[in-house]
């Protein structure tokens, strides 16, 4: 079954679980707010696709973060900011067997999911 990670009041979130439903996929959420960032799968998704694709740069919450973390973010860096503000974290993340993917493209998503 796929795993969906992230925050339910999203915006993005929102449009993830509208494409799902809409394509018959069945899914496990992972609510950030409810139940934390899971130490173990972030530090999988940041081995394997980066701590600068996990890590979402673009949200207030990045550009809260002290400038020197920011500048001198890394692997580890990221899963102990991700564990501390799991807001920091690309919404979705999407597991499903080897598919890993972060953010939500419907494209992508159709290619990949379908």
């Amino acid at each position: 079954m796929l795993k969906i990670y992230g925050i339910k009041a999203c915006d993005t979130m929102k449009k993830a679980f509208t494409w799902l439903d809409q394509h018959g996929i069945a899914y496990e959420f992972h609510d950030y707010k409810k139940a934390g960032a899971p130490e173990k799968p972030l530090r999988q998704w940041i081995r394997k696709l980066g701590w600068e694709t996990v890590i979402n740069k673009r949200g207030t919450t990045w550009k809260k973060l002290p400038e020197d973390l920011r500048a001198s973010m890394d692997a580890e860096s990221a899963v102990a900011a991700a564990l501390e503000n799991p807001s920091l974290i690309k919404r979705p993340i999407i597991e499903q067997g080897t598919i890993l993917l972060a953010g939500f493209d419907a494209n992508t998503w159709q290619e990949k999911l379908l």
